[in-house]
C-alpha cells in the first residue's frame, strides 16, 4: 500500500472514528496532496513526493507551534503540536547523528577530502546515501563542516 492510500485509508478511519485532530490534520494533507497531483497532472504520487509533503507539513506545524509558544499562546500551540504528531506517524524516524557521523567520515574518505572546498562533494554523498530516508540536511552540513575543519 502506498503512503498517499494509507493516509485515504486513515482518513476514513477518523471518519468513523469521530477523532477530530487526526481528521482535520488528514483533510489537509489530502488536500495538499491532491493540490500536487492537479499541479503535476499525474493519477497518484510517489511516495517520495508525498513524503517531502508530510516532511514540510511537519516543520511547519513544529515552527508555528514555537511561534504560538513565543505569543503565549498555548492552546494554539497544543493544537499544533498534535497535529506534527499525527504527521509524523507516516514520517520514518530520522538518521541518527552516529550513521550521519559514519558515512561522513566515509565520504571523506573515499573522495579524499582536504578541507571546506570538499563540502559539496562530501554533502552530496552522503545525502545520496540516505536518499529517501528522515535525514536533517542542516545536521549533515554541520557534521561535514566539522568533519573537514578538523582535517
Amino acid at each position: 500500500m502506498t503512503l498517499q492510500e494509507t493516509i485515504n485509508t486513515d482518513l476514513k478511519t477518523a471518519l468513523k472514528a469521530k477523532d477530530e485532530t487526526v481528521l482535520g490534520t488528514l483533510r489537509l494533507l489530502k488536500a495538499e496532496i491532491q493540490y500536487e497531483l492537479t499541479k503535476t497532472g499525474a493519477s497518484e504520487l510517489t511516495d517520495t513526493a508525498v513524503m517531502q509533503i508530510l516532511k514540510s507539513n511537519f516543520k511547519r506545524r513544529k515552527d508555528t507551534a514555537v511561534e504560538y509558544d513565543k505569543a503565549n499562546r498555548p492552546d494554539l500551540s497544543s493544537k499544533e503540536i498534535q497535529e506534527a504528531e499525527v504527521i509524523s506517524r507516516y514520517i520514518p524516524k530520522e538518521v541518527s547523528e552516529e550513521e550521519i557521523s559514519k558515512a561522513v567520515e566515509e565520504a571523506i574518505g573515499e573522495l579524499n577530502a582536504n578541507g571546506t572546498q570538499d563540502m559539496g562533494k562530501v554533502m552530496g554523498k552522503v545525502m545520496a546515501k540516505f536518499k529517501g530516508q528522515n535525514i536533517d540536511g542542516s545536521k549533515v552540513s554541520s557534521l561535514v563542516k566539522q568533519a573537514l575543519t578538523a582535517r
